[in-house]
């Protein structure tokens, strides 16, 4: 048998969707005040209480205890933009002006390959700092920026998701390619990057201003070629976008019938923010499998809107939560779930803390349909974990001094957390990030 390994502390862990009153549904939640993870060659063979397994470990079985820290999978983020690293918090007014000052000049450097990985590896510090194990990343219309973070990606064996944007029109020249180009390049790196150990290419198509009909209907082929790929774009972010999209496709009856007629709503397609969208508009993406990221930090900085939760969900529509750095301000999920729950204050929703952790574990894994690899401590799932410690700043420790119950820690993570909570993030069962050493 090949070397075991295993850690131990409070496991907190997700069977299913726990719904939105403040009692979870039974069953879905699995949690251990004294749990211990059994892993082997990088997945999961074990995850229960330490009582009972502790006496089915060998002898000398090495243990990483964290007593009194919470254990969770490796939370998984279905919407950022990793080229806008350094342009995260700028001020700017909203969407469409933020991109021209902030987002585009930034875009241009990727050229650069040097640049490129500078920014690839910083990026990816940044995610495990804060206990994300997993993204579904935009990079540049540069294939140069998706070798950068493929690369980089690959030396940590991280399961990252990712794609050379896609864009045409409405944007620096210096920025665009061609339906042909575009298409060139995307296939090239697919065969190259897709399924190259943990690593998935997604088809990325920037936003509808910005590509051509040729190039949309050029995307709609390229996913039919690689059937089940992930596709990523934005929706009905903010409303001048979306009556920009109105006057450029003028025979769509909406912005996502512009996709929808390229033939780019199906599953496994992440649209970015859906907050400008109506019933009829939720129940098709519902009926063609696709999904919402709701973004609710970069919702809030560019005054974009109020993503309404409780009619996607009535809908049966997918949706995940998501930083979308750079015009998101954190890369902390506490941080964006934060941010979550106060959209929902705001919209008479409450986001309950057991919504919320599963939502950045297990749900965002079925948004992406990567659960079968990720997202909850199940047996035969990659080890991808994070240590959260619900103590570590100051006004954590107090609230913590008065015996909460679990969901009350939770919660007070989601609104108090920051990056100083992870203690340590493992990829594959390895320790990659410890804050004791960084």
């Amino acid at each position: 048998m090949s070397r075991l390994h295993a850690l131990r502390g409070m496991t907190l862990s997700f069977n299913d969707d726990p719904g939105t009153s403040d009692q979870p549904h039974d069953g879905t939640v699995e949690f251990q005040k004294d749990g211990l993870i059994i892993i082997q060659e990088g997945r999961i063979l074990h995850s229960g209480p330490a009582s009972l397994l502790l006496e089915t470990l060998p002898e000398g079985t090495p243990i990483d205890h964290w007593p009194d820290q919470l254990i969770m999978p490796g939370f998984i983020d279905p919407h950022l933009h990793y080229s806008q690293l350094d342009i995260t918090a700028s001020y700017g007014r909203q969407l469409l002006d933020w991109l021209n000052t902030y987002t585009f000049p930034e875009e241009s450097r990727f050229s650069e390959r040097a640049y490129a990985d500078e920014i690839a590896n910083a990026f990816l510090e940044q995610l495990l700092a804060n206990g994300v194990t997993t993204a579904l990343a935009f990079c540049t219309t540069h294939p140069a920026s998706v070798e950068a973070l493929f690369t980089a990606a690959s030396d940590r064996n991280m399961r990252m998701l990712g794609g050379k944007v896609m864009m045409d029109r409405n944007a620096p020249e210096a920025l665009c390619d061609t339906p042909e180009t575009g298409i060139r390049d995307s296939r090239r790196l697919i065969e190259k990057w897709h399924d190259h150990g943990r690593l998935e290419y997604a088809i990325t198509p920037r936003f509808a201003p910005t590509s051509t009909p040729e190039q949309l209907a050029a995307t709609g082929r390229l996913l039919s070629d690689y059937p089940g790929m992930v596709m990523q774009t934005h929706l009905s972010e903010n409303r001048q976008e979306v009556d920009w999209v109105a006057s450029l496709f003028p025979e769509a009856r909406d912005y996502l019938d512009v996709y929808s007629q390229y033939h780019l709503v199906r599953p496994r397609a992440i649209f970015a923010h859906g907050i400008h969208i109506d019933d009829d508009v939720r129940q098709r993406l519902a009926d063609d499998g696709g999904a919402i990221a709701f973004c609710p930090s970069s919702n809030l900085f560019l005054g974009s809107g109020l993503f309404d939760w409780r009619s996607a969900r009535e809908q049966e529509v997918r949706v995940g939560i998501a930083s979308d750095i750079g015009a998101g301000t954190s890369f902390s999920p506490f941080q964006t779930l934060q941010d979550a729950y106060k959209v929902g204050q705001l919209s008479h929703q409450p986001l309950t803390p057991w919504q919320a952790f599963y939502a950045y574990t297990l749900g965002n894994a079925r948004v992406l349909d990567i659960d079968h690899h990720i997202g909850s401590l199940d047996a035969g799932k990659e080890a991808d974990i994070t240590v959260i410690n619900p103590r570590a700043t100051p006004m954590l420790a107090r609230k913590d001094r008065h015996d909460p119950t679990l969901m009350e820690q939770l919660f007070n993570l989601m609104i108090l957390g920051d990056e100083r909570c992870i203690s340590a993030t493992y990829i594959m069962g390895r320790k990659i990030y410890d804050a004791q050493n960084s």
